[in-house]
């Protein structure tokens, strides 16, 4: 019979050894610092500089808002854990940090999808896009991007802490995941491992499909640019973006698209490039680099 009061977990952390702590402490802290300031600073630039009042800004602002919200969920913790060695969680302090990193995480994931569509209907529809991608789109988007994200988290939650837990309550990650989770459930897991693959292959599958379908179309209004300048500019920012969207989505499939068996200490590895690193990189991909934001940036 499982425990039904709610346990204390142990966080084990992402090293074992005391030795490399302090050098991932200083590390991790100026990674976090770096996608604060790019992040939030991005933010602040489109609120203030009415030039930067487009769709692309607008879904930028509430994206760079994703990045910070689910990275401060995890790596301040982290870094206390890393410093302090106090690894110690309750049971809603660990069902609260995985709701809210369950909920930007995959609002992230239609964000991102919402922007390559925004991406696709401004290039390759010109003309139509003043129509396509009004101010009440662009809110409506937005809200069913937060509202799928609400609900599946909801889903993701309930699956993940509905069981029963045996002690030890020590999760082997740096933070409340999925697959450490489970493991210390005492109940058969098999149908909330189900539930969590099969909305997390909707929600991933669907969203990447609209990104790379729109980003096809995307490449192929490239091709037909006369002007080989345009074309080498449009083929690097597409490049850029894809790869960001590569590393995101492909560490999240490989956490969440594959069997609870195969999981293993890669699984940390993983982790710190959708939750610490990838935050960090998106702010200088998808918008440091634009002319617009420079300009924005000086001023």
């Amino acid at each position: 019979g499982g425990n039904h009061t709610q346990p204390t977990f142990i966080l084990l952390g992402i090293a074992g050894s005391l030795g490399v702590q302090a050098p991932l402490f200083g590390l991790f802290l100026l990674i976090y610092l770096v996608t604060l300031v790019g992040n939030v600073g991005l933010m602040v630039l489109v609120w203030v500089i009415p030039r930067l009042h487009t769709p692309m800004y607008f879904f930028l602002s509430h994206f760079s808002l994703a990045d910070v919200c689910y990275s401060s969920v995890v790596s301040p913790r982290m870094l206390r854990d890393l410093l302090l060695g106090h690894k110690a969680i309750s049971w809603a302090g660990c069902v609260a940090q995985f709701h809210i990193f369950a909920f930007f995480v995959t609002a992230e994931c239609h964000l991102l999808a919402v922007m390559a569509y925004d991406r696709h209907v401004a290039i390759c529809h010109p003309l139509l896009y003043v129509t396509v991608i009004s101010s009440r789109v662009c809110w409506q988007l937005v809200a069913w991007s937060y509202l799928i994200a609400f609900l599946s988290a909801i889903i993701y939650t309930s699956c993940t802490f509905g069981g029963s837990f045996c002690g030890p309550y020590q999760i082997d990650h740096f933070f409340c995941d999925v697959s450490p989770v489970l493991k210390l459930v005492c109940s058969d897991t098999h149908s909330s491992e189900m539930v969590i693959f099969v909305f997390a292959t909707i929600n991933g599958v669907s969203t990447s499909l609209v990104i790379l379908l729109s980003y096809i179309c995307i490449l192929r209004t490239v091709l037909r640019m006369s002007s080989a300048p345009s074309r080498a500019r449009a083929f690097h920012t597409c490049a850029s973006h894809l790869l960001s969207v590569s590393l995101f989505y492909g560490t999240l499939f490989f956490m969440y698209l594959q069997p609870a068996s195969r999981h293993s200490s890669l699984d940390k590895v993983a982790s710190v490039f959708y939750t610490v690193v990838t935050p960090m990189l998106n702010p200088f991909i998808y918008s440091l680099r634009n002319k617009e934001v420079k300009g924005a940036l000086g001023k």
